[in-house]
C-alpha cells in the first residue's frame, strides 16, 4: 500500500520486526487474539520467521532466538496498533492471557493543534509493548 512520500517515493512503515523467545505462543497471540494473518513464514528452529499482516497491509515481522530472560528494554519502545475500539482490543489480548499495563484512558496530547486519543497498552508473550490507539492522526 503506497504512502504519499515524495522523497522516498511511497512512504509509510511495510513493517516492524522483533525477535522473540517463544515463537509459537507469539504467533499465536498475534494471529489468535488480535486477528493479524500469517503472509509468509521460512526458516527452521531459532532461524524461524513469519510476516503477519496487521490489517491493513502493514507488517509485523517474527523472529525467533530472542532470549528467555532478562528482557533488557530493547530499541523499539512500543509499537503502536490503529484500532476504532480501543477496549474491545485491549480484552482480546487480556483474554489472551496478555499482561495490560495501561487501561483504556481517553486524553488528549497537548500538541499543536491539540489531538484527542484513547488508547490502552499491553504486553505480549515476549514482554513487548504493544500499544492501541485510535487517534485522528
Amino acid at each position: 500500500m503506497p504512502g504519499h512520500n515524495a522523497a522516498i517515493h511511497g512512504g509509510g512503515f511495510h513493517h516492524v520486526a522483533i525477535r522473540v523467545h517463544d515463537f509459537d505462543a507469539s504467533i499465536r497471540f498475534y494471529t489468535e487474539a488480535l486477528g493479524f494473518t500469517e503472509r509468509i513464514r521460512w526458516g527452521e528452529g531459532d532461524k524461524r520467521a513469519c510476516m503477519l499482516d496487521t490489517g491493513d497491509g502493514n507488517y509485523l515481522e517474527v523472529f525467533a532466538g530472542g532470549p528467555a530472560a532478562p528482557k533488557p528494554d530493547g530499541t523499539i519502545f512500543h509499537f503502536a496498533l490503529r484500532t476504532s475500539d480501543v477496549d474491545a482490543a485491549i480484552e482480546r489480548a487480556r483474554g489472551a492471557g496478555a499482561e495490560v499495563t495501561t487501561e483504556p484512558t481517553s486524553l488528549e496530547i497537548q500538541s499543536d493543534p491539540p489531538q484527542p486519543v484513547r488508547l490502552a497498552f499491553c504486553k505480549g508473550p515476549d514482554g513487548e509493548l504493544i500499544e492501541f490507539m485510535d487517534a485522528r492522526i
